[in-house]
C-alpha cells in the first residue's frame, strides 16, 4: 500500500520509523492534508502524524461526498497477513488453523478482523482488496 505522510517534520519522521519494517511504501510527504490532496502523487491512503495520539490512515477512495477526511483503517497484524496469504491459497479455516498451529475459531476471528479492516464483504473480496493494495502477492 502506497501512503502519503502528512504532518510536522518530527511527526513524519516518527511515522517513517514506524513504517520502516512494514509492507507500506511512502509515496510522498506533505505539511498539510490540503497539500497532499492537491498533489499529483498517486497513493492508496494518507497517514496523518497526530501528535496527540496514535496514527490514523484515511483511505481516499472510501471517502464519501462531503466528508473532509475519510474512513479510518487499521494496518493488518503479522498474524493476519499470514492468515490472508493462506486464504489467498484457497484454504479453508481448518487447514489454515492446522498450518499455523491455532484453533479454527481463532482463524475465524482473524478472517473477520481482516475483512473488517479491509472493508471486505467476504473472504474472496478480502484477498482481492489485499492484492490490489499490495499487502500480499499471488
Amino acid at each position: 500500500m502506497r501512503l502519503l505522510l502528512v504532518g510536522t517534520p518530527d511527526g513524519r519522521a516518527r511515522l517513517r520509523a514506524e513504517l520502516d519494517e512494514s509492507s507500506f511504501a511512502i509515496a510522498g510527504e506533505f505539511a498539510t492534508l490540503a497539500e497532499a490532496r492537491a498533489s499529483a502523487v498517486e497513493a492508496d491512503a494518507i497517514l496523518l502524524a497526530d501528535p496527540k495520539g496514535p496514527r490514523r490512515i484515511y483511505k481516499e477512495d472510501d471517502r464519501e461526498a462531503g466528508e473532509s477526511l475519510g474512513v479510518v483503517i487499521e494496518p493488518l497484524t503479522a498474524r493476519e497477513v499470514q492468515v490472508l496469504e493462506l486464504l489467498a491459497e484457497g484454504l479453508p479455516n481448518k487447514s489454515i488453523a492446522a498450518r499455523l498451529g491455532i484453533s479454527d475459531q481463532t482463524v475465524k476471528f482473524h478472517v473477520a478482523s481482516i475483512a473488517g479492516k479491509l472493508g471486505a464483504a467476504n473472504r474472496t473480496d478480502a484477498v482481492r482488496r489485499a492484492v490490489r493494495r499490495g499487502l500480499i502477492t499471488l
